[in-house]
């Protein structure tokens, strides 16, 4: 398939990927319009680690300072933190009883290659938002200093039990000492109190000292977190994104569409161009025959009360193309069928003949379809004779059997009574020599035949004429079907003179056809005879047609 093929299937199937879209583009914005408004606040934090014990940075400390980051990232978001947060905000049940009430989701994320941590809550409130945002870090901050206060606390305890018994003992002896009289005979108990007490304070400054040096390495190694851009209350909804989603949903389901018509495309195994006829067959396209509607035999014969219409125009090109395909040998007799009932081929037949006899030819069109007879409804003709009566009475010239019609150079030879036996009716010899009888009374000779996988009577006078036209619904008749029609008669030894597209559309053929018939219209307007251009002119709306057979 080529890029023009491409093309053309888009054309035609342009209705369903935009009714995709829209469709899926309403069903989108209705959605998305009843559902909640969220609101987002975000606030930075600031982490200031501890200082390495070796008071000086390396690399070891920068992957430290990145895994607390992330390890604070992951701890702010936890549920501990999360239901203190909660807690404090007034909701006693927790961060369960915050999340049903406003649908509130926390997200912490480090930023990259800095100290920062950025906290993102989400929430159905905005202010509410703002404040979980803003009263987290300050929750974590807490719960850090409690924990790392725990990693000091017995050492602290002990440091201070023995700084109270220094204090006491210390206490006690300069009390002594005070108490105790300044005389000779007290002197070595003073000295003894006095070298005590001594001790004494140099045990409590050493112990104090000690406490001293624990509160400051504490100090040094507890990471302090600073909320340094506080959260604003959000202006409007992060989500949902109407407009976004409307216009996504629209592209997604024009693709949709679009897979859809390929899809289509893929599975339809149905003939609808010269290309696929000729893929198929081998066969040449010999005729374009637009889809005719209507309802009456006078719409159904557009060649002769539409003369200037493009159903008739496209007859005459089929006209045209016959005439070219037996330069060799004239065409003086002609069957049409098709490869299953209903796809217009005694509205084909009947129009070829119009057009013929419209050139100056004399033209005998005989209705061969001895099952389900139509050329007579279709011409308005009585059926009581015709060839199934010519056939049986064999002492009368076949020629008084045909009717003249409106069209001159036009007769008609209808059915007749359906006979029981119509295969052995038209393989018989008496069929033989009428043909060669009606051959010499006009200058070609039409066959209307039953459809050819249906009965034998196709094949039967196909292989006694010099020719054979089939008809193909376009877009409707199967492939396989006109496969099989070709096969059939080409194992007689009857080879098809081509293919009449019949009932084309625009949107079963694609864009190539409706130019093709616009330039057809024009070109026939501006070519035709003066009473023909002023009577399209006068009636710019040709009868529609609807075909049968």
């Amino acid at each position: 398939m080529d890029l023009r093929n491409y093309i053309n299937l888009i054309r035609k199937w342009l209705w369903l990927v935009v009714l995709c879209s829209l469709l899926a583009g309403a069903v989108t914005f209705f959605v998305t319009r009843r559902q909640t408004p969220i609101y987002q606040a975000t606030a930075t934090v600031f982490i200031n680690q501890a200082r390495s014990t070796t008071g000086r940075a390396d690399y070891t400390d920068i992957i430290t300072s990145e895994r607390v980051a992330r390890t604070y990232a992951a701890m702010l978001q936890d549920w501990p933190t999360l239901d203190e947060a909660a807690i404090a905000l007034g909701y006693p049940g927790g961060i369960a009883a915050m999340q049903a009430a406003h649908d509130v989701s926390v997200s912490v994320t480090p930023v990259r290659d800095t100290q920062l941590i950025q906290v993102t809550v989400q929430s159905s409130d905005p202010e509410l938002a703002a404040r979980v945002a803003n009263i987290l870090p300050q929750v974590f901050m807490q719960m850090n200093l409690e924990r790392q206060q725990e990693r000091f606390a017995n050492t602290r305890q002990d440091l201070q039990a023995d700084l109270t018994a220094a204090e006491a003992e210390l206490e006690s002896t300069e009390q002594a000492l005070n108490t105790l009289a300044d005389t000779p005979e007290n002197r070595n108990e003073r000295d003894r109190l006095t070298r005590l007490t001594a001790r004494h304070q140099t045990t409590y400054n050493n112990v104090s000292k000690s406490l001293e040096d624990l509160r400051l390495a504490e100090a040094q190694t507890t990471d302090n977190i600073t909320l340094t851009t506080p959260a604003q209350p959000p202006t409007g909804p992060i989500r949902p994104r109407v407009l976004f989603n409307t216009m996504l949903a629209m592209v997604v389901g024009a693709l949709i569409g679009l897979g859809i018509a390929f899809l289509i495309e893929y599975l339809d195994d149905t003939v609808k161009t010269p290309d696929h006829v000729r893929d198929l067959t081998g066969l040449a396209t010999l005729g374009n025959v637009i889809h005719l509607e209507g309802a009456s035999p006078d719409q159904r014969m557009v060649a002769h009360m539409a003369p200037k219409s493009l159903g008739a125009e496209a007859y005459r090109v089929l006209r045209t193309n016959l005439q070219f395909s037996a330069l060799d040998k004239p065409l003086a007799t002609l069957v049409c069928t098709s490869a299953a009932p209903g796809e217009g081929k005694s509205t084909t037949i009947s129009n070829l003949a119009v057009v013929m006899a419209q050139s100056d030819r004399r033209v005998i069109l005989v209705d061969a379809d001895l099952r389900r007879p139509s050329l007579h409804k279709l011409l308005k003709l009585p059926n009581n004779v015709g060839l199934s009566t010519a056939l049986l009475d064999k002492g009368r010239d076949p020629e008084v059997y045909l009717q003249t019609t409106d069209v001159p150079n036009l007769r008609v030879m209808t059915t007749g009574p359906i006979p029981p036996n119509p295969a052995e009716m038209l393989n018989s010899a008496r069929m033989h020599e009428m043909i060669e009888v009606l051959k010499g009374e006009a200058d070609v000779v039409l066959f209307d035949t039953p459809p050819v996988l249906a009965v034998a009577d196709t094949s039967i006078l196909a292989s006694q004429v010099d020719g054979t036209l089939l008809v193909v619904w376009a877009g409707k008749t199967r492939g396989e079907l006109l496969t099989q029609a070709v096969e059939r008669l080409q194992s007689l030894g009857i080879q098809p003179l081509g293919v009449v597209l019949n009932k084309l559309t625009q949107r079963k053929s694609g864009y190539y056809y409706s130019n093709y018939y616009y330039y057809a219209s024009r070109e026939g307007t501006e070519t035709g005879d003066k009473s023909g251009s002023s009577r399209r002119r006068r009636s710019p709306r040709q009868p529609k047609v609807e075909q049968t057979g």
